[in-house]
């Protein structure tokens, strides 16, 4: 999956590249409207909104925004594949109006540039589903539109963010990754001024900030080495949009996987737990099956093992359909906890219903561990 994004998360604009400068973007204003909602994850909202804002604003950028918000919500429940056909087909669609408003219209900056983001939109999708090679060719694709957006029109201080996370990536990308880059005859990069593009972008642009920090956090945790610098991005994202479950959720799993603070994650999966409950957050029932996963996963790890127990149990007898494949982790992480307690009898029942429960092609790899814990108790 890194190998696949740093071909082209560098290049995927899907949100905020699709705002520049004021003055710049037809309707510019109406759009920070709804591309703000979209973050806020407030999906029921956005149609009537594009409705208010295309016109002024052209069709095309509504389109657009359409299949931005489709692809958010994959990417709050990314194994789910329910909403894959609708995506693909919305995505065509725009790409085909966009390139058909270039060819109206060549020398007119803010096509192009809605070009890129309808083609960044397709490849962080097909990301997504490991569909390497085409999301390589999308990138190849933004790229050429976006460095025209720039030509026409300078001042799009926006189109910088994604030449320079092109010019990032492109320098730090592994040896597969710039393999396929030669492949598709790409242009190499320059992390250094690939950092200085984004940043002015980030500091210039009127409306990307929420998109910068998103992308930025990525680097700074892969690349940088500076995990407090992507928490630090992560926590003004949830300060400016508190009602996406997806901040908090990245910002624990960084606090598990990176720092192994499994108190300091213990308290944000607590934190969304709470949210949710209190219906602070979007998709309540998804995010609670979620949260209530995390903090179990966190109570085990420090030991907690009986008051793990309760939280894997609710999610079972809830048997929610969202976040994919609840039940079946849910029944895994109970074995675990079940074997930890002394219960081997009840931790092999819960090894079975997890491998019972799992969703077919297996997306989150629970078979060999629920196989793994049948052949001998968890340690």
């Amino acid at each position: 999956m890194r190998v696949a994004l740093a071909i082209v998360a560098c290049l995927a604009l899907a949100s905020g590249g699709l705002l520049g400068q004021r003055g710049g973007i037809t309707g510019g204003d109406q759009l920070a409207r709804a591309y703000e909602t979209i973050f806020d994850a407030r999906f029921e909202s956005v149609p009537p909104l594009l409705a208010e804002t295309c016109p002024p604003a052209p069709m095309e950028a509504c389109q657009l925004l359409e299949v931005v918000a489709l692809l958010w919500q994959i990417q709050l429940d990314p194994h789910n594949p329910s909403g894959d056909a609708a995506f693909r087909t919305r995505a065509d669609t725009a790409v085909a109006a966009l390139d058909a408003w270039t060819k109206r219209e060549p020398a007119r900056a803010e096509a192009w540039f809605y070009l890129g983001g309808a083609y960044g939109a397709r490849a962080q999708f097909r990301v997504l589903r490991d569909q390497t090679l085409a999301a390589a060719q999308d990138g190849k694709r933004i790229k050429g539109a976006l460095e025209r957006a720039i030509a026409l029109d300078p001042d799009l201080q926006d189109a910088y963010f994604g030449i320079g996370l092109y010019h990032y990536y492109a320098d730090v990308a592994p040896t597969a990754a710039k393999m396929l880059r030669w492949l598709l005859l790409l242009p190499g990069g320059n992390k250094v001024e690939g950092m200085r593009e984004m940043l002015r972008a980030r500091s210039a642009g009127q409306l990307l900030r929420s998109e910068a920090d998103y992308q930025l956090h990525l680097i700074y945790l892969w690349y940088e080495k500076q995990t407090p610098r992507a928490l630090e991005l992560l926590r003004a994202l949830r300060d400016r949009h508190p009602r996406n479950p997806h901040f908090p959720q990245l910002m624990a799993e960084i606090e598990d996987a990176y720092l192994k603070d499994h108190a300091a994650s213990l308290r944000t999966w607590q934190a969304l737990l709470d949210a949710a409950r209190e219906d602070r957050v979007e998709f309540r029932a998804m995010t609670e099956a979620r949260a209530r996963l995390g903090v179990a996963l966190q109570l085990y790890r420090l030991g907690q093992h009986e008051a793990a127990r309760p939280h894997l149990r609710a999610v079972i007898d809830t048997n929610p359909p969202a976040p994919y494949g609840a039940v079946a982790l849910a029944q895994l992480q109970l074995g675990y906890v079940l074997d930890r307690l002394g219960q081997r009898d009840a931790a092999t029942a819960a090894y079975r219903a997890a491998l019972a429960a799992n969703p077919a092609g297996d997306p989150l790899k629970i078979a060999a561990r629920a196989r793994s814990g049948l052949r001998a108790p968890a340690r």
